[in-house]
């Protein structure tokens, strides 16, 4: 049994963690290993992260699995990352599924291959009945693109008179978000020692707590990741308040 999840206040957890997994490559150079090497050996840290969110009951976990820009990276590691992609969906959908995961994906998935697009479909499909807890992939995704599309959308609807200006609002405009049935992110993680977004859920991370590890992903553990909710509880979150007034809420 982990002591450090022993410290876990159960009843103030955050309802939406974000992960950006960075890290896969340097792991690999260290060990004398291609960029490719670390990938394939970053799905148990993927796994540590679902089952950890699982244990503790965290409703929403959302992994930067892929971002817009990594698009540009050689076509050989792209390649590999698709694969990838195929590959661990087909081995852990019946897990996925049989934790009662509803899993979800977000970004510009015309950019896909067919063969993973289809498989990402298929298990979204699989699990849209799971209550228990949800899975969000964020695959060929990049926020600024999510952030236009909301606009160009909006715009429409204006310009067609289903919608007046003055009535484009937070909630209005968070309706068109590919997040829009998600609660904001409260806790945002990312491994490897980069401080930066990269571009992952620049509206949805307002007022989250940032929390950046010298960590490499591959080496994420459970205990990692519940030391990070411990950390997270131990943060006062203001929303732009004082001290005073979130205690006498």
């Amino acid at each position: 049994m982990s002591l450090i999840k022993d410290k876990i206040d159960p009843e103030n957890l955050p309802q939406h963690v974000a992960i950006i997994m960075d890290g896969n490559g340097r792991w690999a150079k260290s060990r004398g290993e291609e960029r490719t090497f670390g990938h394939k050996n970053a799905i148990d840290a993927v796994r540590n992260a679902i089952n950890a969110c699982n244990e503790i009951h965290i409703p929403y976990l959302t992994l930067y699995t892929f971002s817009s820009e990594n698009w540009n990276r050689p076509a050989e590691e792209v390649n590999t990352l698709m694969n990838l992609l195929v590959e661990t969906l087909l081995l852990e959908a019946e897990e996925i599924f049989s934790k009662g995961l509803r899993m979800h994906v977000i970004g510009n998935l015309e950019k896909l291959p067919s063969l993973v697009k289809d498989q990402l479909l298929r298990v979204v499909e699989l699990t849209k009945e799971n209550t228990k807890g949800n899975l969000v992939l964020a695959i060929s995704y990049g926020s600024q693109h999510e952030i236009l599309n909301a606009v160009k959308s909006i715009s429409e609807d204006v310009k067609e008179g289903k919608v007046d200006i003055e009535d484009i609002d937070e909630k209005l405009f968070e309706s068109h978000l590919y997040t829009k049935d998600f609660p904001p992110v409260d806790l945002l993680i990312r491994t490897s020692g980069e401080i930066r977004i990269s571009n992952f859920l620049l509206w949805q991370i307002a007022y989250a707590e940032l929390q950046f590890l010298n960590v490499l992903w591959p080496d994420f553990s459970k205990d990692i990741f519940f030391q990070c909710i411990v950390d997270y509880q131990n943060k006062e979150r203001r929303f732009g308040m004082t001290g005073e007034q979130i205690k006498i809420q």
